[in-house]
């Protein structure tokens, strides 16, 4: 089966391919799906693509894949696939989940007291040989109260690593509520949260869930920290209560149309690829990256070593399902029949 895998890191192409089955003709690229505009006739006649989140497949780009019929994405999310058109097509998407419940669960603390201990600008003034010790007063963890919006697997974690601070913890979430965590409704948590820890899935109903009107109901001074996806946070709204000092520090991981970010070898995606509302977004975001109480990380609460053997492990597990793939099998990571 034809194979194109895009958004591939050399150490991702190294272990492929060791690992792919050899029923299986393949392509690595570099770049993201949406960088090809024109598509050779080798990427066309795909019969499987292989993706991370910084390819959109919207139905514009998976209808110049006439052969396609399945998509692996080498995330647990899968917001930036039409499922719509998939489905419509009989294309069968796959998933690579629980890779990273703990590493991005950990991140979240790390980029958490990274951000409110001013370690960061700390460790630049040591460099720089001028420590002023006023600079660098933060906030503690304990006793605070951290609200968590998505309590799947990795939510769950970032509860139970908070108790390891002696914080007190509440959840939100719409689908799990088992008796263990403590949960409640979304007002609820943003007015008595101190601490707001974002880690559900992108979905239609969460879009912006973070904006002006439910800023405005949070603690004076709350924190907030996003290692889900980057619109699930209106950034307009945000950059506004950051000024109005609403909101005293944040820690992303992920931002509004983080497709535009440059890649390792400085291939940008192009102007003409780029959604307009994106233009907009990236200036909003350069202007929150100069805010002192801000920390914008780009999209590493995945990476560990560990997190990444998984996944590669899942894709070829994955890719090995589609071979005399049956849709009534109830195969393994299948996120669309």
């Amino acid at each position: 089966m034809k194979t194109v895998f895009f958004d591939i890191q050399p150490y991702e192409e190294k272990y492929l391919c060791n690992n792919i089955p050899t029923d299986f003709s393949y392509t690595f690229l570099k770049e993201s799906l949406n960088s090809h505009l024109t598509l050779s006739e080798e990427i066309k006649d795909a019969e499987v693509i292989s993706v991370f989140i910084s390819s959109d497949l919207n139905e514009n780009v998976l209808i110049k894949f006439p052969k396609l019929k399945f998509i692996l994405t080498r995330s647990v999310g899968f917001s930036h696939i039409c499922l719509d058109y998939c489905k419509k097509n009989n294309i069968y998407v796959f998933n690579t989940p629980h890779y990273g419940d703990y590493t991005v669960a950990e991140f979240t603390f790390g980029v958490l007291l990274y951000t409110i201990r001013k370690i960061g600008q700390a460790i630049d003034d040591v460099k720089e040989d001028k420590i002023n010790m006023d600079r660098y007063t933060g906030v503690e963890l304990y006793s605070k109260t951290l609200g968590v919006i998505g309590a799947g697997s990795i939510g769950k974690n970032v509860l139970d690593i908070a108790q390891g601070f002696k914080m007190k913890t509440l959840a939100y979430d719409p689908y799990n509520n088992d008796n263990y965590y403590t949960y409640t409704t979304l007002d609820n948590l943003l007015a008595s949260s101190d601490v707001i820890s974002i880690n559900s899935p992108l979905t239609k109903d969460n879009h912006h869930l973070i904006n002006k009107e439910n800023i405005a109901k949070m603690r004076q001074g709350a924190i907030i920290v996003n290692a889900a996806r980057g619109e699930i946070i209106d950034t307009e709204a945000l950059y506004e209560a950051l000024l109005e000092e609403k909101i005293s520090y944040v820690a992303l991981d992920v931002i509004e149309c983080e497709e535009i970010l440059c890649s390792e070898n400085k291939k940008c995606q192009g102007l003409e690829n780029l959604k307009e509302i994106c233009l907009e977004k990236y200036y909003l975001n350069q202007k929150l990256l100069k805010l002192p109480n801000v920390t914008i990380t780009p999209h590493i609460a995945y990476n560990t070593k560990e997190a990444v053997e998984r996944i590669l492990k899942m894709t070829i597990e994955n890719l090995t399902s589609c071979l005399n793939f049956n849709p009534d099998s109830g195969a393994k990571n299948l996120v669309l029949l």
